[in-house]
């Protein structure tokens, strides 16, 4: 690589390590906001969910932007503002303006992304350090979700909870500096303007989607607001779809579904988040409420996924010129799927059991998430790359929102059928057992100490039996995932390289 690629590659890859750091950050300082705003419940909801929801509502406009307007452009535009809105929402005075800094965070965060890839085909146009550069940039997305907690919670135990965002301040002066520098234009061919009732009709509809989605995961089957939600959402997305095939130069392209690799690339990516995200989501509930670790104990248990995808992932390039997509996509996919059910069967034993099935897990999400961006590229025409990266970002975020939504449903479902609770306990307790094993320890506290510690007892074993269930169903999802991208990625001729356009 020569000097400049390798500063283009290390402000695109801060650039991911950014977003990705502060889709975690936040939620740890919940309990210092608390104390400093006393929200409501709902704007708890909102403070820890906003950011996700813009920033998934926006990435296929913003994709699309990119392509128009110019990707560096967007990139440093978009960096900035993410730089303007981390200062203003660790300085908001109440929790509104804390959820209005934070949903324009999230906007920002949407015209980060897509650019990152899609500059990455501009900057390295030989195939060998194309698919190396998307490795790291793979891995440096890794590195953000992992180092997020961690770094949070040092953060917190010594300065006040707007810290968490300050740090983003250094990082996005870096990426407008030297990206500012090293990184070339790159704009696609398409001159129409972006169509506004397409963007509305996205927007608001995956809004609508994940919002729904999200609550049924926060608060179970019973709240109205999230099928309202649902119902909106849908016709919206149906009439979006089909404005997009009357467009001349659609917001989203649904040609690029018929490119077999394309096609292949979203549904892994959107099915080891779907199912990774949605299990995994629940163990650090499971280590500390269960296991008995602490906060920290709980960040370090997690560690085989991020160490191992931030190891595999700037090698996935190797076993890509070795095996070829298809093997190196179904592989990661087999790995996840035999991980979560391992752990699965695992769930009871003790910790040391659970790290080889972590890494398993880790291994899928680095050559999976990698394999895909390097197909999203060179499948799509240089034209619309940009789309092409925005679908395959959105597909990640939705699949993070369904996997935490409808795998936390089926916790709690198989929770509360497997909790024996002794009899004749106070309502209250029993509603508080019933309702999440979270809720366990202080309601048994009512209790004299024998009576209290059965509660407990049954409620870690109901739960344990939920984890169990939750992560063998994902896996066997996940496995059937790969049965159908098997038969969706063509066996030879998978684009490793742009194609060329003939006029």
């Amino acid at each position: 690589m020569t000097r400049r690629q390798i500063a283009s590659l290390a402000a695109l890859s801060s650039a991911v390590f950014l977003v990705a750091i502060d889709g975690t950050v936040l939620s740890l300082a919940i309990p210092q906001i608390t104390e400093a705003f006393g929200p409501t419940y709902t704007q708890i909801l909102w403070i820890g969910d906003i950011y996700s929801f813009m920033l998934a509502g926006l990435l296929v406009t913003m994709g699309n932007l990119g392509d128009r307007i110019g990707r560096k452009r967007l990139l440093l535009l978009a960096a900035t503002g993410f730089g303007v809105m981390s200062v203003a929402a660790a300085f908001a005075p109440d929790a509104n303006l804390l959820i209005a800094a934070r949903g324009l965070q999230g906007m920002a965060g949407a015209g980060i992304m897509p650019p990152t890839l899609a500059l990455i085909r501009t900057v390295f146009t030989e195939e060998r350090q194309r698919t190396k550069a998307i490795g790291i940039w793979s891995a440096a997305g890794s590195a953000g979700a992992s180092v997020g907690p961690s770094l949070a919670g040092f953060l917190l135990e010594n300065f006040y909870w707007g810290s968490v965002l300050l740090i983003n301040v250094p990082v996005v002066l870096f990426i407008l500096v030297v990206g500012g520098w090293a990184l070339p234009e790159s704009r696609g061919d398409a001159e129409q303007p972006l169509d506004l009732p397409s963007i509305l009709l996205s927007t608001v509809g995956i809004l609508l989607a994940v919002f729904g989605i999200t609550e049924l995961a926060h608060k179970g089957f019973v709240q109205w607001e999230a099928y309202v939600g649902l119902l909106i959402a849908v016709p919206m997305l149906v009439v979006f779809a089909r404005r997009q095939f009357r467009l001349p130069v659609p917001l989203l392209d649904f040609g690029l579904f018929r490119l077999p690799a394309f096609s292949a690339a979203v549904l892994a990516e959107f099915s080891v988040v779907f199912a990774a995200t949605g299990a995994l989501f629940f163990l650090p509930i499971y280590f500390q409420e269960v296991v008995g670790f602490s906060p920290m104990q709980t960040g370090l248990s997690l560690l085989p996924v991020s160490l191992v995808s931030m190891v595999m992932a700037p090698q996935t390039g190797r076993l890509l010129r070795r095996f070829g997509a298809r093997r190196v996509l179904l592989s990661g996919m087999v790995a996840s799927a035999i991980g979560l059910v391992a752990v699965g069967v695992l769930a009871s034993a003790p910790y040391w059991t659970l790290v080889l099935p972590l890494s398993m897990l880790g291994f899928g999400f680095a050559t999976v998430l990698t394999t895909a961006a390097d197909l999203v590229l060179t499948a799509a025409p240089e034209e619309r790359v940009g789309a092409a990266t925005g679908v395959s970002e959105t597909s990640f975020e939705l699949g993070s929102a369904m996997g935490i939504a409808l795998m936390g449903s089926l916790l709690t479902v198989a929770y509360q059928a497997f909790l024996t609770l002794p009899a004749g306990l106070p309502p209250d307790v029993a509603d508080a057992a019933t309702e999440s094993v979270s809720q366990v320890s202080a309601a048994a506290d009512t209790l004299p100490p024998a009576e209290g510690a059965a509660v407990v007892a049954a409620a870690q074993e109901a739960f344990t039996g939920g984890v169990a269930v939750t992560a063998v169903v994902a896996g066997v999802m996940l496995g059937l995932a790969a049965i159908a991208a098997a038969r969706t990625i063509p066996k030879r001729g998978t684009p490793t390289s742009p194609p060329v356009h003939t006029d």
